[in-house]
């Protein structure tokens, strides 16, 4: 009889890990900024129907990088939380880092399972506050990790590189028009040259404190982005 095939847990890991890191770095950039009157939330994405950035509650934005179909049913799953808690207890109840905690359980149960591969995604949950200091942004990996980042955050496709980029040239306060150029600058950066990204293949969107309504996220359209871009 055949002894069984023997693979040490932390092996098993890490090629969970490895599997996962591949699968999310094929993708696209994402960056997050955050500005004097919010978080700027900008990808290089040409379909207008598979949106990588989304509103999950009044003041509460998610943008993801990976497989599609396994960041979708994140956003749902957080969506519904949020209007459950928000209905069943106050709307002011519904929090970035309460949603964010349980993104983290849910993918941390899901990469620890032997019975499932990981998802392939990695995701930001940023809440703004009445002022630029009560602004909040996560970063939430594929094994449940979660990182407080602070003025600007990058993940998938070549992260490093464009968060590079961001880090020489981010400054605190500045406006929207200021914060788009460097966001869209930043997405077309690569190792060897800078390409000019068409604002048709743009997806960005905000959350603006600024706004009157209830609702602060907001997405920008091209014509919207033309205009601040000129």
């Amino acid at each position: 009889m055949a002894s069984p095939f023997y693979v040490s847990p932390q092996q098993q890991m890490e090629d969970r890990a490895d599997f996962a890191r591949k699968g999310i770095s094929r993708g696209r950039s994402v960056v997050a900024v955050q500005y004097a009157d919010g978080i700027l939330f900008a990808s290089e994405n040409p379909s207008a129907a598979l949106h990588k950035v989304s509103e999950l509650y009044d003041r509460i934005a998610f943008a993801a990088v990976g497989r599609y179909n396994e960041f979708e049913n994140l956003r749902i799953a957080g969506v519904r939380l949020a209007d459950m808690r928000g209905y069943a207890y106050d709307r002011r109840d519904v929090t970035g880092r309460g949603l964010a905690n349980a993104y983290a359980q849910t993918l941390g149960t899901i990469f620890s399972s032997g019975a499932e591969k990981p998802y392939e995604v990695e995701i930001f949950v940023g809440e703004i506050g009445d002022t630029a200091a009560g602004d909040q942004l996560y970063r939430l990996r594929f094994d449940g990790q979660v990182a407080d980042e602070h003025g600007y955050a990058v993940m998938g496709g070549a992260a490093e590189v464009v968060g590079a980029y961001l880090g020489e040239r981010y400054a605190e306060g500045l406006d929207l028009a200021g914060t788009l150029r460097l966001a869209v600058a930043a997405l077309g950066h690569t190792e060897t040259d800078d390409r000019a990204i068409a604002v048709g293949d743009l997806e960005v969107a905000v959350l603006d404190r600024t706004r009157v309504q209830q609702r602060k996220f907001a997405r920008l359209t091209p014509t919207r982005l033309e205009s601040l871009l000129a």
